[in-house]
């Protein structure tokens, strides 16, 4: 390896994104413990994901939140939150910091003053980098999984693997069994409409449709969403001929886990639960609004479809792709 094992006992992880875009860096994060099993690892990242990195205490040992940094679009910067964060950073002495967060144009010098013995990550070629031996340009091209096994490969890290993993633990099964949903395991299938932003979000009457369609080949339909994404859930069971039940609002990130996981499958927008699902090899049918299912969508096509919407326009491909979930079904 390039940083010597030996010389690693403490590493900070620079991502502060969403679900999503954490589920899919896990493959080289369960790399990099196997590679550094003695080191502490610390995940700099959004106030939310501290849930994520106790959910994920496999290979992840403590959190930093992250305040927010000028260009980085996913919170308001916070300068005097900020002047704290850095000086907690530089306080840890890490041997390694690794900024995982994109190509490094924003970041990287902002990674360099965490003061780490040893600074790796993505570039851009010509652009500045701390290192660079410890720095792998961006590879602009593949899947999110396997762009940050390439990095991890980059620094003379073995894989262990491209699966994606999403822990279950006793609260989670808690949770989901206070819900009391009318639901048999793989007798039900779970839509979830919403989406971070409005422009990646299927036309609500699609989702009825399917939705209709799956309730018709005798599986119960489960409607899933954050309390913010009520009003776009409410919409998709008013275009609905059957009845679907509503759990908007009412279900924590471990109880939607569970749900996915007995789930027969799962039709979604690309977003988080997506990935829950492949996790689980739940099949789905996820639609892509943002013209990168390449680099999103997931990776077993076999179980899983995926739809560039931005390519198709094409309703009939995604009721095809629903019916082929329900290929050789038979209920005991």
């Amino acid at each position: 390896m390039k940083v010597p094992q030996q010389e690693v006992q403490k590493i900070i992880i620079f991502r502060a994104l969403q679900l999503g875009d954490l589920l899919c860096f896990i493959p080289a994060i369960r790399a990099l413990r196997q590679a550094y099993p003695q080191a502490s690892v610390t995940l700099a990242g959004l106030p939310w994901a501290k849930a994520f990195v106790e959910r994920f205490s496999d290979y992840f040992d403590n959190f930093i939140p992250f305040p927010g940094y000028p260009g980085l679009p996913e919170q308001a910067v916070q300068p005097a939150a900020f002047t704290s964060f850095l000086a907690e950073v530089q306080a840890e002495k890490f041997d390694l910091a690794l900024q995982m967060q994109g190509n490094g144009t924003l970041v990287n010098p902002m990674i360099e003053l965490f003061g780490a013995r040893y600074t790796a990550g993505f570039c851009v070629s010509h652009d500045y980098c701390p290192n660079k031996d410890l720095f792998l340009e961006y590879p602009n091209y593949g899947h999110e999984i396997e762009r940050h096994i390439r990095l991890m490969n980059h620094l003379g890290i073995e894989e262990q693997g491209l699966q994606l993993e999403f822990p279950l633990s006793g609260k989670d099964y808690e949770e989901f069994a206070e819900l009391n949903l009318p639901v048999d395991p793989m007798h039900y299938i779970c839509i979830h409409p919403g989406s971070r932003g409005a422009w990646r979000q299927w036309p609500p009457k699609y989702f009825a449709e399917l939705a209709d369609y799956c309730k018709k080949q005798g599986f119960e339909v489960v409607i899933t969403g954050t309390k913010d994404e009520l009003p776009i859930v409410e919409e998709v069971m008013s275009h609905m001929q059957t009845q679907a039940i509503n759990v908007a609002g009412k279900t924590s990130l471990g109880s939607i886990g569970v749900l996915i996981k007995n789930a027969f499958a799962l039709i979604s927008n690309c977003t988080g639960v997506s990935h829950i699902a492949s996790a689980f090899q739940t099949k789905s049918v996820v639609i892509s609004m943002d013209g990168e299912p390449e680099r999103w969508g997931p990776l077993d096509k076999n179980i899983h479809h995926t739809i560039d919407w931005t390519k198709t326009f094409d309703f009939g491909i995604a009721r095809v792709a629903t019916i082929s979930l329900f290929e050789e079904v038979t209920f005991e």
